[in-house]
């Protein structure tokens, strides 16, 4: 398994591979919601780009994210100037979702009485982090905007991650050696593994694949 410089949820720190990032004025909304019905708005808003860009990748224009969304271009334009902006409001919805998926794994693992649980808690986390919406995924993972409060998010739960496999793998293996290095390792390869399949079938054949994947990594007990 691959590893990569940064796969939390869905967001790679990858500075060779990201684009350049628009001016901040580009990607800041122009109007922040206040209201309910405005809140509403904007969710909904949100919501079509990721059916559109899931269809159309990065070619999908912002009028067919309106129409998707039941909503006027010009009351998108209110709130997203462009798409890049668009781009940036799902990643940030991305990371606070994966985030919650995150704790609820970590959870689970604290109570795992075999590796196996463990590593299943982790993986089964990160793939339903990707079950939705898949190829607007890739889209995140090609062109989304990197903003350094997205890079220092997507780190945070990297560091959550692999500071908790760590402490797992110390309890039910305490005969491991190296333990922080394949923790890292590995926090890095699971989400690198399900980013390369994205697209493809998301069943619990891919999360037992995964987790035999990690087990034979360790090596027999």
């Amino acid at each position: 398994m691959r590893s990569t410089v940064l796969a939390s949820e869905g967001l790679r720190d990858s500075r060779s591979r990201a684009p350049k990032v628009p001016m901040a004025g580009a990607l800041k909304a122009r109007k922040q919601p206040r209201q309910r019905r405005s809140r509403a708005l904007v969710a909904a808003i949100i919501e079509g780009a990721a059916r559109v860009f899931d269809r159309e990748g990065f070619a999908a224009t912002t009028n067919r994210i309106a129409s998707e969304a039941g909503v006027s271009i010009g009351s998108l334009y209110q709130y997203f100037p462009n798409k890049e902006s668009l781009l940036l409001a799902l990643a940030e919805r991305h990371l606070e979702q994966g985030q919650r998926q995150l704790e609820a794994a970590v959870a689970r693992a604290r109570e795992a009485e075999e590796v196996e649980a463990l590593f299943r808690c982790f993986v089964e986390a990160i793939v339903d982090a990707h079950r939705r919406h898949p190829r607007m995924h890739q889209v995140l993972e090609e062109v989304s905007p990197r903003t350094p409060e997205l890079i220092a998010r997507a780190r945070e739960l990297k560091r959550i991650m692999q500071r908790e496999l760590a402490a797992q793998l110390r309890r039910l293996r305490p005969e491991l050696d190296q333990v922080e290095r394949k923790a890292a390792l590995l926090t890095s390869a699971i989400p690198a593994a399900i980013h390369d399949d994205i697209g493809e079938r998301r069943d619990a054949a891919m999360v037992d694949e995964l987790v035999a994947l990690c087990i034979r990594y360790l090596g027999e007990p």
